[in-house]
């Protein structure tokens, strides 16, 4: 007898796996507001810090390292409050739209403080304003972090939507890196420059997460639990009443217990974490490399061209190529390439040029998928995770995730910060001009290249420890 025949006329019907086109891009529009606050302050911010309100170096990364503790602190509370108006109100949504309306207030107060009040007040009202503003951007992420397993249970689906994620992210970064800088130049007055651009930005931002937010007006897919575990459908909605009966502090304990559960996730996690603290090294270097090395504080729009051309291309080829051979091992070739991309960038030392726009150009194409392929693999972890523990946890999961690559961009601008100090660079305010010893400039050109190179070496190790496939998230479909 055939399965049609055997199947129960009462049975509800099986969720659409198909996503909508407008329902891709609502979501992808998210990625406007995401890919905008992971760029712009990565990339001007402690330059901001040290050549505009003259705040020693160390200092500045001291600065950006406190304020992504504290995201990292907040983000599982957030996740924790993100499922809980998901079982009380059927949506993520609140959290997403607070989030984005308060962000672009505390985006342009960032840039806002006045040189005159001197390097330490500088310091202060910048670590303040960017507290806020990073609590405002979790208020958001963390929500919009959980939607694609709630989407579609499907594994392919899932490459489709965040390949197409990624397309946007990745527009998102030239706009806001080339973009930004473009507007702080419009006028002569630097610190005039860096308000017109906090604001803009601030605004593009907001429009971009505002948008997203309607894909989240309902569960689209109901949870695909197995029945395993203490969480299957046979208790699910008792298992619901418990989560919403649980304390913030329980959730955030669950946060990591789901750390602690999950193999697939902690490898997912390190390689993310490890792979954001390369590429937010080398953001933060940008800027650096384009005024120090290339002799050019405009050519950061350049940097940011070759970067992320090739990449808008590239992201939907990495989507095909998962498909064929499987996400882990498309992400490793695409890690491999970033790698020796940028290894490559350390003959800047000795001869520094235009050349330099090519390996970054190969390394947009790597980054494109370093950062589609990631994104795609972790709701397969929270499907699998629910197929054995029970739903209800893809908050906890995309709270961990967020502090994980917060970890990273956060420890980025950190090890920059301490090897500018290391090498002697020479901070200035707004106006002032200084000159940079060999030494230094050499120190940024190691922090765009050998140091990245090696640690996505190390991730490619935590990568080898990944092993979820297709099985293991749809189950036997046979």
């Amino acid at each position: 007898m055939s399965n049609a025949a055997r199947r129960d006329p009462d049975a509800p019907a099986a969720p659409r796996t198909r996503l909508s086109s407008a329902t891709i891009a609502r979501y992808a529009t998210g990625s406007l507001g995401t890919g905008g606050f992971a760029t712009l302050p990565g990339l001007v911010l402690t330059y901001y810090l040290t050549d505009s309100l003259g705040v020693a170096a160390l200092l500045a990364g001291v600065v950006i390292t406190v304020a992504k503790i504290w995201d990292v602190v907040i983000d599982p509370v957030i996740g924790a409050l993100s499922d809980r108006d998901l079982l009380r109100h059927g949506s993520r949504r609140r959290l997403m739209i607070i989030g984005a309306v308060a962000l672009p207030v505390f985006f342009a107060l960032t840039f806002a403080a006045p040189p005159a009040l001197g390097p330490t007040v500088g310091a202060v009202w910048v670590l303040v304003a960017f507290v806020l503003t990073a609590t405002a951007f979790s208020l958001f992420q963390v929500p919009y972090i959980a939607l694609p397993a709630e989407l579609t249970p499907s594994y392919d689906e899932r490459t489709r939507l965040l390949s197409w994620r990624v397309v946007v992210l990745t527009f998102a970064i030239l706009l806001f890196g080339a973009g930004g800088p473009a507007l702080r130049g419009l006028t002569d007055d630097p610190t005039l420059g860096y308000l017109v651009m906090g604001v803009i930005a601030g605004v593009v931002i907001a429009v971009g997460m505002l948008v997203s937010t309607a894909v989240a007006r309902r569960t689209v897919v109901p949870s695909t639990g197995s029945g395993r575990g203490t969480g299957g459908p046979g208790n699910a909605t008792g298992g619901a009443a418990a989560i919403a009966r649980t304390s913030i502090r329980d959730h955030y304990a669950a946060g990591i217990r789901t750390l602690r559960r999950s193999a697939p996730f902690r490898a997912l996690l390190a390689t993310f974490l490890l792979q954001a603290l390369a590429t937010g090294l080398m953001l933060a270097g940008a800027q650096y490399v384009a005024t120090w090395v290339l002799r050019s504080e405009d050519a950061i729009q350049l940097l940011f061209l070759a970067l992320i051309a090739p990449a808008l291309l590239a992201a939907p080829l990495w989507g095909v190529a998962a498909k064929r051979v499987g996400k882990e091992r498309t992400f490793a070739v695409a890690s491999i390439a970033f790698a020796v991309a940028a290894l490559t960038i350390v003959g800047a030392v000795w001869a520094p040029g235009a050349w330099i726009y090519a390996p970054v150009a190969i390394a947009g194409i790597a980054y494109a998928g370093m950062q589609s392929l990631p994104m795609a693999m972790l709701p397969d972890v929270i499907s699998h995770d629910e197929r054995t523990t029970g739903p209800g946890q893809a908050g906890s999961f995309s709270g961990v995730w967020t502090a994980g690559e917060t970890v990273g961009f956060a420890l980025g601008a950190t090890t920059l910060s301490i090897i500018l100090a290391l090498t002697g660079y020479v901070s200035s305010t707004a106006g002032e001009t200084v000159t940079q010893s060999p030494t230094a400039v050499t120190g940024i050109v190691l922090s765009f290249s050998i140091v990245p190179a090696a640690l996505i070496a190390v991730s490619l190790l935590t990568l080898s420890r990944y092993r979820l496939r297709r099985a293991d998230v749809e189950g036997d479909t046979r």
